[in-house]
């Protein structure tokens, strides 16, 4: 878990073994040390086989710069507001179709990001992402503004990759951001 922290600094209270980091639950969200602007970022999750329904299913966020969250959630077979389910820029975007694994499955987040444009410290053109959510195009260049749990309101040039703990043990591995 080197490079990880909680949002107030500390070491991450995540496992990772074998490549693979699980959210351990009550240990709050991990965030990376590093930050990042225009990005390609790639990961890949796993929702734990588990009883429940809903937002109550597999449920986590990536959120990109700590601010714009991509849902993580058990969509397959499994009913919840469409702007929540698996893939959905939440509260914001519903994904184009739901491309879902079963639980237990690996998925894969690609995921292409346009942080916000500033001009003399105003901002002047909103975040865009496109997510292609296990080989399937989700979101194709839409505009994004901090959704609910972000770290902050205030967006930046530059921000963190942070992955939402939520009271579920989901897996992610393969983490990788390329700058653009």
């Amino acid at each position: 878990m080197a490079g990880w922290t909680t949002r107030d600094g500390k070491p991450s209270g995540w496992k990772a073994a074998d490549g693979v980091m699980t959210v351990v639950p009550r240990t709050g969200d991990s965030v990376t040390e590093f930050v990042f602007g225009d990005a390609q970022i790639h990961l890949e999750f796993m929702t734990p086989i588990e009883e429940g329904s809903g937002q109550d299913r597999g449920n986590s966020g990536v959120y990109i710069h700590g601010r714009y969250e991509v849902q993580v959630l058990d969509s397959h077979q499994s009913q919840t507001y469409p702007d929540g389910q698996c893939g959905a820029i939440y509260g914001q975007h519903v994904p184009k179709v739901n491309a879902c694994r079963p639980q237990g499955e690996w998925q894969s987040y690609d995921i292409i990001f346009r942080a916000p444009r500033f001009e003399g410290g105003k901002k002047v053109k909103n975040a865009v992402v496109t997510v292609i959510h296990n080989g399937v195009l989700i979101h194709d260049h839409v505009e994004v503004t901090p959704t609910g749990g972000a770290i902050g309101k205030e967006e930046l040039e530059k921000g963190p990759l942070l992955l939402q703990e939520h009271g579920h043990e989901v897996k992610y591995r393969n983490i990788w951001v390329r700058g653009l």
